[in-house]
């Protein structure tokens, strides 16, 4: 098992946390308590960036889904960027690949998007 660390910067688009280690039972309030804790989401894309991600468990899951809650909750909007394999394909089966906006690395995450286009839903795949 790997420690979880979450790592916050901010990008154009708005906050940017990368996930390193398991996101699982013990780890994931971590992932709610750092959301909830994010200043100034209203109106701008938090991205959650799980290139590092290892170990994603039906806890981590519901993390995610709680990640996506609070920021709604905060009039912002949320984004998945470099998703494992492995967890990509959880997320397919379980359907919430339609729930979240997923992109294939950072960059594509946090690009600009043009004035007024919403970040909800849209899927881009590699």
């Amino acid at each position: 098992m790997s420690r979880l660390t979450i790592t916050a910067r901010d990008s154009a688009t708005g906050p940017v946390l990368g996930i390193v280690g398991d996101l699982d039972h013990a780890t994931a309030p971590e992932l709610r308590r750092v959301v909830d804790s994010l200043p100034g989401i209203r109106g701008r894309l938090l991205v959650l960036e799980l290139a590092g991600l290892e170990f994603c468990d039906s806890s981590g899951i519901t993390a995610l889904l709680a990640a996506r809650n609070l920021t709604t909750e905060k009039s912002g909007n949320i984004a998945l960027a470099a998703v494992p394999a492995n967890t990509a394909r959880i997320l397919r089966i379980i359907g919430l690949d339609r729930v979240f906006t997923l992109h294939p690395d950072l960059p594509t995450a946090t690009a600009p998007t043009p004035q007024g286009a919403d970040h909800r839903n849209r899927v881009t795949r590699d």
